[in-house]
């Protein structure tokens, strides 16, 4: 054993030295077999520290255990373990081994203050926080005295929780040994009151530096810029400079997410240009933030020449640049990244990466490449990953695929709020409103507290359901959780209210807005408008164009609806004129539906086909179907058949369009006709909508169809109905039996009106709530001329309000009238 002769003649630093090259054991083996001179080897602690210091500077883990291992067989021969225990600690430390080392931490009787900062500043970095902050009351209580390098750490671990009261305590501890004007004290006080939001906190730590490097300019730009306070960022930008302090790369990276929320493309430029002539540029970090920020001002083309001239790419600088993409709306560019990305075999795509190609996929609704996107994150394992997770949800939900949403949604291992967000409004979208409800109250049932999000996303189903009591519930909700005043919940709020028949109550809660969008008034114009008040629709307008606010095409929509409705004529066709003469918006083809639809309620068959004809693009097969359902209203046989082959020309008749047709024929006696159009549709497999009623009861929704038996109280709604007959008739009812679209007996159509969806839900609300409540009663298609007959009558029998919303518009019935004065 030459090396082991040799070992005996060298110096303690030619021996360490020789350590880092030689197997453990032979090192081991000449420190316990052998007793050295005190020319070479003073003392074997000496020499166990030695060594733990070199595996120190190596960071090898192995023989750190290693020697730990012997230290524990060999503690009797060792005069001072205390001090080779606190080596080893920092040892594992240095290998990021923080539980070893904690453990180790344990055995020490009395650790100094240098191994307590380093135990801090090791879970400050990695966590878990809370760790590092009941370390620093451990060091208090065991009487050690902290020193100006434990409150960084210690401070960081408070910044990382958000944990401000503790952090304020801390602050005070600092203050009273005399460390609060420390620098690195000071930055870390900084941080951690920005963070926390209290941003003048921050600024009286700030200002009450004698000295300030840029770690602690930085710290305060940031602080601003985290808030999203433009104006005073670029101010303590500026005040840095004239304070002699020259910003480095840190404070470009801090400023450039504020530049890029304000869309101050200029500054971002000029920070840029900085960068150049400080030859910063090249660094992977800034780079980043220069193609985000140029990504957020959409100048994408910037964000490519920035990606193209860094040298050396990350993860992070890939993920940027095809989120970049995905941001500007260039989807095709960012999945052909994404692919180059994949090929680079040294860079591996991160759960962000996948997040923003699965955004694309979305956009796209290119449902093959996000199924392929899918299952590249079962591979890589980034399906677990709740943000990923919550992506894929979302694909599939917006592409209308929501059978595999739902499926991957009860499979997800981890779930938080946005999970359930985008499932209910993945269901809601897709028309799956009564799923969505159920869906959030299970997101209740299982802990999670629903967002504004959540929110969002929810009350529009209620709205599809007229579930008032559901909404009211959801509005107190808001309220109490402190969003009820936030603009989009309040926009959401004014159209559930609309189409739950509580126009009065959606304008309430408009007049409470502070602050009010596009979206919110376009929200009420829509509600007056389905609810025939086509002039309070119209003076919202104006009062909406002396607010200052510019309309949009979605605006007119609206307007030009609610005139429809109302039957104004004159004003339908001021407004569309206007549009494009006074407003600058050019009409599409939702615009010149309204037209036809609002022509044609009016009786003015021949001025809407002309109007359809002098179109300035080819009317679609919505145009001819609303001019279609004009001829069925006003029984133009001729001018029917004449649209409905121009549908028919066009290959897309669908169920509606022959349905149509088939009742323009019904209702004039044409049984044969209407036959050959019904063999027709069943040819073409096509299956009319059943007509389909429903009504909240206590919070339940109950659903009907017309002449349906499924009901519990079937026979009770029936029994009812029967009831209400013979008083009706004792009125003047007489049943409108020319809407019965089958060649029956007269008595048989009586009896098959009667059964309508509409009048069975309101039977069944007569039985279920209190003499005198309102009835809301929603249908999926136009309510029949004998049901609106019939439900005016039923209001004065019963001394009670009935509201009917139908396929497009809303009907109050009270005291035998009905608010759309039989124009419908």
């Amino acid at each position: 054993m030459l090396w082991l002769a040799t070992a005996r003649r060298l110096t303690r630093r030619q021996f360490v030295d020789q350590f880092t090259t030689q197997p453990l054991a032979l090192v081991i083996l000449v420190t316990t077999t052998h007793s050295f001179s005190t020319n070479t080897l003073t003392s074997l602690d000496s020499y166990y520290a030695n060594l733990v210091q070199a595996c120190i500077r190596s960071k090898s883990l192995p023989q750190a255990k290693k020697i730990h291992q012997h230290l524990l067989k060999n503690t009797t021969r060792l005069k001072d373990t205390s001090f080779l225990l606190e080596k080893l600690a920092h040892l594992y430390i240095t290998c990021n081994q923080v539980d070893l080392a904690s453990r180790v931490f344990d055995e020490i009787p009395q650790p100094s203050v240098i191994l307590w900062n380093l135990l801090i500043r090791a879970y400050a970095w990695n966590g878990p926080f809370q760790r590092a902050i009941h370390l620093y009351y451990d060091l208090l209580q065991s009487g050690v005295k902290p020193t100006k390098y434990t409150y960084p750490f210690v401070l960081k671990a408070c910044s990382g929780l958000q944990a401000l009261e503790a952090g304020r305590e801390i602050h005070e501890h600092a203050k009273a040994l005399g460390l609060a004007s420390d620098v690195y004290v000071c930055t870390a006080l900084i941080d951690l009151y920005a963070k926390c939001g209290d941003l003048a906190a921050a600024q009286t730590v700030f200002n009450g530096m004698l000295y300030k490097d840029v770690v602690a300019w930085n710290a305060m730009i940031a602080g601003f810029s985290l808030h999203g306070l433009y104006d005073d960022t670029i101010q303590m930008l500026v005040q840095m400079q004239k304070a002699g302090t020259s910003p480095n790369a840190s404070t470009i990276v801090a400023v450039l997410p504020i530049v890029a929320q304000a869309n101050a493309l200029n500054q971002g430029k000029a920070m840029h240009g900085f960068s150049l002539r400080r030859s910063l540029s090249g660094e992977v970090v800034l780079g980043t933030g220069l193609l985000d920020m140029y990504s957020k001002c959409q100048c994408i083309a910037y964000a490519r020449r920035i990606f193209d001239a860094i040298d050396v790419k990350n993860e992070v600088c890939w993920s940027a640049m095809i989120g970049a993409y995905v941001i500007c709306d260039s989807m095709r560019e960012a999945m052909a990244l994404f692919d180059e990305m994949v090929l680079r075999k040294e860079i591996n795509p991160t759960p962000v990466t996948l997040g923003s190609i699965l955004r694309a996929c979305t956009k796209l609704t290119d449902l093959s490449r996000g199924r392929r996107v899918h299952c590249y994150a079962i591979k890589s394992g980034f399906d677990l990953n709740t943000m990923v997770g919550n992506t894929i949800l979302s694909m599939y939900a917006k592409c209308g695929i929501i059978d595999d949403a739902v499926r991957f949604f009860d499979k997800m291992n981890s779930k938080d709020t946005v999970s359930y967000s985008a499932i209910i409004s993945g269901c809601v979208q897709n028309g799956y409103a009564k799923e969505a409800l159920l869906i959030f109250h299970h997101m209740q049932l299982s802990g999670f507290d629903p967002d504004l999000a959540t929110m969002v996303g929810v009350l529009p189903a209620c709205s599809h359901l007229a579930a008032l009591q559901h909404g009211a519930c959801g509005h107190a909700y808001s309220i109490v959780h402190g969003f009820g005043t936030d603009i989009p919940i309040c926009n959401v709020l004014i159209d559930m209210y609309s189409k739950c028949g509580k126009i009065n109550r959606g304008r309430q809660v408009f007049d409470r807005m502070v602050t009010r969008d596009i979206i919110s008034w376009n929200a009420m114009i829509v509600g007056y408008g389905i609810h025939g008040l086509g002039m309070e629709a119209i003076s919202q307008f104006h009062h909406m164009l002396a607010a200052g606010i510019k309309p949009d095409d979605v605006t007119f929509i609206g307007l030009l609806s609610a005139c429809s409705h109302s039957g104004l004529v004159t004003e339908g066709k001021h407004w569309f004129s206007a549009m494009s003469e006074d407003f600058n918006i050019t009409p599409r083809m939702e615009h010149y539906i309204c037209m036809v639809d609002l022509l044609g309620r009016a009786g003015l068959l021949a001025e809407a086909h002309v109007f359809i004809q002098k179109m300035p693009f080819e009317a679609d097969v919505r145009v001819w179907s609303a001019l279609l359902a004009a001829c069925r209203v006003h029984n133009n046989i001729e001018l029917g058949e004449e649209v409905s082959k121009k549908i028919q020309g066009k290959g897309l008749e669908g169920t509606g369009n022959l349905v149509l047709l088939s009742n323009i024929y019904s209702a004039v006696g044409r049984w044969d006709d209407a036959a050959h159009v019904r063999i027709k549709q069943k040819g073409q497999g096509l299956k009319k909508s059943p007509g389909c009623s429903w009504v909240e009861i206590n919070g339940i929704i109950h659903g009907f169809v017309g002449g349906d038996q499924s009901h519990p109280q079937s026979a009770q709604i029936h029994e009812k109905l029967e009831e209400l007959l013979v008083d009706m008739k004792r009125l003047g009812y007489c049943a409108e039996n020319s809407f019965v679209l089958q060649d029956v007996e007269e008595e048989e159509k009586e009896r098959i009106l009667l059964y309508h969806s509409e009048k069975l839900a309101i039977a069944y609300a007569i039985l279920s709530l209190r003499p005198g409540k309102p009835i809301l009663v929603t249908k999926n298609l136009r309510v029949c001329v004998d049901c609106h007959a019939a439900i005016k009558v039923i209001t004065l029998i019963t001394k009670r309000e009935i509201i009917v919303r139908d396929l497009s518009r809303f009907h109050h019935f009270r005291d035998g009238i009905c608010s759309c004065a039989d124009f419908w």
